[in-house]
């Protein structure tokens, strides 16, 4: 193998271990840990101690990395969503979709509030899974978002993002509901929401608004 071919697979495996390291961490992290010894990470992840210091300059890092990772794995968990059809019918799948995400990052997200100085990294990503959940609600819900003058429509899409994010699953799930009285909530709050918004007399067809 030449230098340059050497020099590669000594760099893929490094990211392997790297990796392996991460989600030994995040394994843990889903058992419930809120601490992390380096020892129980290099044991999840088959390597030595002197590995994980190897790879990451200390625990915080590789917590920070690992967090990231975790964020990053988000994308994976998101299918298209329609946007068309009964409102019940929309409702029920965005909320099922939104709990199952929300019960599964909520260890990583517990464990950002832990952190002292998450990096810029985690704070991107978080901002842009936040933004990008709020524009998947907003499309979801077009049909009865679009009918509604502008302030009246920033007021609800901001209130539906509220109740579909996960300080209002924390919230739930931390008071005593199990995941499928938190989703049965969300659900509830969300049709509620919406129905407050009808004209009066019941639903209305969509009308066009210009207004900024």
């Amino acid at each position: 193998m030449s230098p340059a071919g050497t020099k590669d697979g000594r760099t893929e495996r490094g990211r392997q271990t790297r990796e392996r390291i991460a989600d030994a961490l995040l394994a843990l992290l889903d058992e419930g840990m809120t601490e992390f010894p380096a020892d129980r990470v290099a044991e999840y992840a088959g390597v030595s101690r002197r590995s994980v210091f190897h790879h990451f300059a200390d625990m915080a890092q590789l917590v920070d990395t690992a967090i990231t990772r975790r964020l990053e794995q988000l994308a994976a968990q998101i299918r298209p969503l329609s946007t068309e059809g009964p409102r019940e019918a929309r409702v029920a799948a965005l909320v099922e979709q939104r709990s199952r995400i929300l019960e599964w990052i909520t260890p990583a997200r517990l464990a950002m509030i832990r952190m002292d100085n998450p990096s810029e990294r985690i704070r991107q990503v978080t901002a842009d899974a936040f933004r990008d959940a709020r524009e998947r609600l907003e499309a979801v819900l077009a049909e009865e978002l679009e009918r509604l003058p502008a302030r009246q429509r920033r007021d609800l899409a901001d209130g539906l993002d509220a109740v579909t994010t996960w300080g209002a699953w924390h919230h739930w799930r931390s008071t005593g509901l199990d995941a499928e009285q938190a989703r049965h909530a969300m659900e509830a709050t969300v049709l509620n929401l919406l129905a407050a918004a009808d004209p009066p007399g019941g639903r209305a067809p969509a009308l066009r608004d210009d207004s900024a």
